[in-house]
């Protein structure tokens, strides 16, 4: 997407709230000016140190999804066998929304960062899993048969063959779930923590009534997944040109 028309968008998007805000005419929503000029003065108040543990959260729980979920897809998809003994499971488990697992695994790991990182890696590793799979196992026979008479093993394969021929899918994973497991953590640190932005937000909005400050939060959050979500298409720039061809 070009830059003009995220910019265009961009305007757009701070004219309707800045009409909003005038239709409404309560502190319940301030206009964007307010907002950003609160959200300056908040980053040297600590709402900087709370979008520091959030992304830290979120990094940890995609570096250890991909570094699970893509060599369990890979060899799901290299072997038949395997995939028919946990494909019932994988189609049990995948639909469930993983948000209703928050109690449950604050209960088990307590409130620190750890309950936060499981959460979402819940969530990305299926996403990932999945793809990779279906992507690892609708390779064409002939491009495997062709690389075996080089004499490739199956080490050479996984390295040269299923790894490269999986990447999209992993960063289409990643692409599919940043906005769910930023939408999670926002509820991961609702429980039991003084850190985070889903914290910030809440006690900004409902214990504090500091709406500005409130939406500051909500801004941070927003950076956050979109950042997330612009990174992951600039490594599949890097590392897949060819889909951009």
């Amino acid at each position: 997407m070009k830059r003009r028309d995220l910019i265009f968008a961009l305007l757009l998007l701070v004219v309707m709230w800045q009409a909003a805000a005038w239709l409404v005419n309560r502190p319940i929503l301030p206009s964007p000016w307010l907002v950003a000029q609160v959200f300056c003065q908040e980053l040297g108040k600590g709402l900087a140190s709370h979008f520091l543990v959030s992304f830290w959260r979120v990094l940890a729980s995609t570096i250890l999804s991909i570094a699970l979920a893509a060599p369990a897809g890979l060899i799901l998809g290299q072997s038949p066998r395997l995939n028919r003994f946990f494909s019932p499971l994988i189609y049990l488990t995948y639909p469930i929304p993983k948000v209703v697992f928050v109690p449950l695994v604050l209960l088990f790991l307590g409130i620190g960062d750890s309950a936060k990182i499981v959460i979402i890696f819940l969530i990305l590793f299926f996403q990932i899993l999945v793809l990779v799979r279906d992507s690892a196992s609708g390779l064409r026979p002939e491009l495997i048969q062709s690389v075996r008479s080089l004499g490739a093993g199956r080490r050479a394969l996984f390295r040269f063959v299923y790894l490269p021929a999986s990447l999209p899918a992993i960063l289409t994973a990643l692409r599919q779930s940043v906005g769910t497991a930023v939408a999670v953590l926002y509820v991961a640190e609702l429980y039991a923590t003084t850190k985070g932005l889903g914290y910030y937000i809440y006690l900004n909005g409902s214990t504090l009534l500091n709406y500005p400050a409130m939406y500051a939060g909500i801004i941070a959050m927003s950076l956050l997944g979109l950042g997330l979500y612009f990174s992951v298409d600039w490594l599949e720039k890097r590392l897949c040109p060819y889909k951009s061809n």
